[in-house]
């Protein structure tokens, strides 16, 4: 996956997509941070990377609605701009009904049945979607099928 950002940066770079080439160098660097961390192999898997670009994404979200709030629509369609770009490197988000059958069946698996189970069925969900769902979206339908 790095290698392929790492071409995608340099087609981006010849065909002078400004959006794009930024919003990979934010991708690269943030590789390039958790490489040489403290406590770090100096390898990232891909997993570690999709999660790096989930945090990614979100930061320019939430940027993006900070942006809208204090009235400036024109930085927030920067932040969305490099986010879409990004989130092109992400698994396929599961749809909201394909969400709430695969909670179902954990929901099931834990035997969780009220409101107070739902730390148990997070714990689980969290980890088995991990990449395929936002955890907002994850806690939101938990909350209404233990509801």
């Amino acid at each position: 996956m790095e290698k392929r950002i790492q071409a995608d940066m340099v087609s981006a770079m010849k065909a002078k997509e400004t959006v794009r080439l930024s919003s990979l160098r934010a991708i690269k660097a943030a590789i390039m941070l958790a490489k040489t961390a403290e406590g770090s192999t100096g390898e990232v898997t891909d997993q570690e990377i999709v999660k790096i670009i989930q945090k990614l994404v979100k930061q320019r979200k939430e940027s993006a609605q900070q942006y809208t709030d204090a009235g400036r629509p024109e930085l927030a369609e920067n932040e969305l701009a490099e986010a879409a770009e990004m989130e092109v490197y992400l698994p396929k988000q599961l749809s909201e009904s394909e969400l709430e059958a695969e909670l179902a069946k954990i929901i099931a698996e834990v035997g969780a049945t009220k409101p107070q189970d739902m730390g148990k069925v997070m714990g689980v969900a969290t980890k088995k979607l991990a990449g395929l769902a936002d955890g907002r979206a994850i806690s939101a339908t938990v909350k209404k099928l233990l509801a």
